[in-house]
């Protein structure tokens, strides 16, 4: 018995080779070539490799929500067992821990600080509307130029930083330029708690005069704090690992454009955050600002 598609090419006048071979696999295929789970699995797996290959730096959830923004819905879960099985895998690994070093004496009262049922003091990062609560900090890295240090202001109701600022030195200047950027982007401030930890930076009188200037109040972590400025700190873990780590650095230039790059390409509108409900800082604004506009 000859496959259909040699019969059909023998009775269009072809010459063919026909050798011997067994034509039950060939009908169990034909019945079966393969299963819609299989099929559903590729288009998955397709979906996957296509945002891996875009963002490399991405771990499993992030691919999984790159691949439901392309039409390919999915349980984090299966993304993971999908994405292990191929060797996608978050091209870094874990940050390392920095040194602690001895902080100075406080300026500002702790108003993140909140007592538990059990009278333990813990930290508490919420806000309920923009410009309600911001966090600040700084952090460096090494060029051949020498090193190069940021101080970024988040703002803790979307994730969002609303203010940066990048130098050759970190002196008090930097973090008073985070702050004005942070102001001018803003607009109304006005009461806005700014939590920082005890850097002399953020101890500094200049510092402390430009909040007074615009009306906010100064908040500093205490020490031996474990949770202190967390949500800030795990912010800079994911800019060491998508951006400073991944290449060595020439110039400050270089680095300066790399990181307001990922800042606002990919931290504030590709980088969804499960806690608010998987969307981008700025697309999560963006509807609750629409919200709060139409309910006005």
């Amino acid at each position: 018995m000859m496959y259909p598609l040699v019969a059909e090419l023998a009775e269009a006048g072809i010459p063919v080779t026909v050798i011997k071979l067994s034509c039950q696999p060939y009908y169990r295929w034909l019945q079966g070539p393969i299963t819609p789970s299989e099929v559903v699995e590729a288009y998955r797996a397709d979906a996957l490799f296509d945002a891996h290959r875009d963002g490399p730096e991405f771990g499993h959830r992030l691919l999984a929500d790159e691949a439901r923004e392309a039409g390919e819905a999915m349980s984090d879960r299966t993304a993971w067992r999908i994405a292990s099985s191929n060797g996608w895998f978050s091209a870094f690994g874990k940050p390392k821990r920095s040194k602690s070093r001895r902080p100075g004496p406080p300026v500002h009262d702790d108003l993140c600080a909140v007592a538990d049922e059990k009278g333990r003091t813990r930290q508490m990062f919420a806000a309920d509307a923009p410009n309600d609560l911001w966090l600040t900090d700084i952090t460096e890295h090494k060029t051949a130029e020498g090193k190069l240090y940021l101080c970024a202001i988040k703002d803790v109701f979307s994730g969002r930083i609303v203010g940066c600022s990048i130098d050759s030195r970190m002196k008090s200047r930097l973090a008073v330029a985070a702050l004005e950027n942070a102001v001018r982007m803003r607009g109304d401030v006005a009461g806005c708690v700014v939590h920082s930890d005890r850097g002399s930076q953020f101890r500094s009188r200049k510092f402390r005069r430009a909040l007074t200037r615009h009306h906010m109040v100064g908040s500093m972590g205490r020490v031996g704090s474990s949770g202190d400025n967390a949500a800030m700190e795990s912010f800079f873990a994911l800019l060491q690992k998508n951006v400073l780590d991944r290449r060595s650095w020439t110039t400050r230039e270089q680095l300066r454009i790399a990181i307001v790059t990922w800042i606002e390409r990919t931290y504030h509108r590709r980088r969804r955050q499960a806690r608010l409900g998987r969307l981008t800082p700025i697309e999560f604004e963006i509807i609750m600002n629409t919200t709060v506009a139409l309910a006005a």
